[in-house]
């Protein structure tokens, strides 16, 4: 089995590919059918409370699913000691929403006791939710938000928020998801009209260290893989797994298989391709007019600070050995391995580094490269 290195809170996660909720249709049973594969598998959306539930009952009665249970808590259970059952099952996260913060507290405590994660839903936006303030109005009053997301983490429970981006200002909620103490952010990147927001997950990772899970148009491998390349660490799938019950174990060997040649699933697109800031790390010498000098004013460096800042973290590395016939003397300055350049796996062939391995190297750069720069900026 490939390994992947995700992490929310205590929780391993065993891929980068998750079941989105679907209301009315995600429970343990669509997992069993359609998700097994799946690193994280999302159920719900529940609801926990008599208005919720209320609201639910008439969503139905025209005709839309939703999960109604009169007995919320108990059925979650249930449900959760149904995975128990399961050979190898995913990480399990429970999407859920209430008026009262009771019910998401009894959540909390039963998700923590079967290792799995809490979400709370942010993002639904039928009329009957949000008109009891549910739902994608939270995401309007990010001081209440922030206080639910604390008083649910004191319970232990491994957190996550899922929104809908272009409702608010997406750095400014990511920011406050993020201080208020949760773990994971799920957003559903939607452009209206124009398909998927990919911005709203760049910006976010710009912003945060959160887990952050990207979702919409997620169908096949391609779409995924833009999604990974802006800045997600995993990636959600919804219609796409109702419409088509082998789509999430397709797209399992798609990123085990990218994974295994390339070393970094979620590499991020060059600067100049809009790619996030991890993406300094696949930068030329910044010598010519290029997108690399805005992100550099963002931090407060300038070129030759970042050129000295990046020979210096690569000085004990397999990156300055050779590479004089590169386009800068040296694999410090190479692009991304799904780039071809003859010049760049010349070198790695001379000096003994699979392309792997070059990529491990500057994942850990990219990594070296933003802790100083935001040690610098003071963030």
């Amino acid at each position: 089995m490939t390994e992947f290195e995700i992490h929310a809170g205590n929780i391993q996660i065993k891929n980068p590919i998750a079941l989105a909720p679907m209301a009315g249709i995600v429970d343990i049973d669509f997992v069993r059918d359609a998700a097994m594969s799946a690193g994280l598998a999302i159920i719900g959306g529940y609801n926990l409370d008599a208005a919720t539930n209320d609201s639910a009952a008439r969503i139905k009665e025209r005709g839309r699913a939703e999960f109604v249970t009169p007995e919320p808590i108990k059925h979650l259970r249930n449900e959760l000691e149904r995975v128990k059952e399961m050979e190898d099952p995913p990480a399990i996260a429970i999407n859920v929403r209430s008026t009262e913060i009771s019910p998401l507290l009894e959540a909390a405590i039963l998700a923590k006791e079967h290792n799995a994660i809490l979400e709370i839903d942010c993002h639904c936006r039928q009329p009957e939710m949000t008109d009891i303030g549910v739902g994608e109005p939270m995401l309007h009053d990010l001081e209440n938000l922030q206080s639910v997301i604390s008083k649910l983490k004191r319970t232990g429970v491994v957190l996550s928020v899922k929104t809908r981006s272009g409702v608010v200002d997406d750095v400014e909620l990511a920011i406050a998801i993020e201080d208020a103490g949760a773990d994971m952010i799920h957003i559903d990147a939607m452009k209206p009209g124009a398909g998927v927001d990919h911005r709203a997950i760049r910006v976010t990772r710009n912003v945060t260290d959160l887990v952050i899970i990207g979702n919409n148009s997620v169908v096949d491998f391609r779409s995924a893989k833009d999604m990974f390349g802006h800045g997600a660490d995993m990636v959600s799938v919804a219609r796409a797994a109702l419409n088509n019950p082998g789509t999430i174990d397709n797209l399992v060997r798609a990123v085990d298989t990218f994974q295994e040649q390339t070393g970094w699933y979620n590499a991020p697109k060059h600067i100049c391709s809009g790619g996030d800031d991890r993406a300094l790390t696949f930068c030329c010498l910044p010598v010519k007019p290029c997108a690399i000098h805005r992100v550099l004013d963002k931090y407060g460096i300038t070129p030759q600070e970042f050129a000295d800042l990046k020979v210096e973290l690569s000085r004990e590395t397999p990156l300055v050995l050779g590479g004089q016939q590169t386009c800068f003397g040296t694999l410090i300055w190479c692009c991304k391995l799904t780039k071809p350049c003859f010049m760049r796996d010349a070198v790695l062939g001379q000096i003994g580094v699979t392309g792997v391995e070059y990529m491990r190297l500057k994942k850990k750069l990219s990594e070296d490269i933003l802790n100083n720069l935001k040690e610098r900026k003071g963030t």
